[in-house]
């Protein structure tokens, strides 16, 4: 699983960047349970209770839903309020830092265009 870039944030931020990349590739829909915490801790090495805080931060942001006894389920529209969010995020944060390094190396969008097809 690759995850939406974070940078050189705190490594929940990061698990949590996986998790809603996973969610917009399509691989957790709305109504599906996510892995376990114990399973995603395993899975990336991770602490379990660094896995429930990215969690926590889904179920915060109103993504997800804990049943009691079951897991954490996708909600309906996550999927679209989780785009938007990421969007929105990226727009602010990530893309200054990018179109500056773009005019620092006095690139255009011919070349960067034609470099992503090559």
């Amino acid at each position: 699983m690759t995850g939406l870039d974070h940078g050189d944030s705190p490594v929940y931020l990061k698990l949590r960047g996986t998790i809603a990349a996973a969610i917009l590739r399509g691989e957790f829909r709305a109504g599906d349970q996510l892995p376990s915490v114990r399973a995603l801790a395993a899975e990336h090495g991770a602490n379990p209770l660094t896995v429930a805080k990215a969690y926590q931060s889904f179920q915060d942001d109103g993504y997800v839903e804990v049943r009691r006894g079951v897991g954490m389920f996708v909600l309906d529209g996550a999927v679209e309020r989780l785009r938007t969010a990421e969007r929105d995020r990226f727009l602010t944060s990530q893309w200054p830092r990018i179109r500056a390094q773009i005019d620092l190396l006095d690139l255009d969008a011919a070349t960067l265009l034609d470099r992503e097809t090559a």
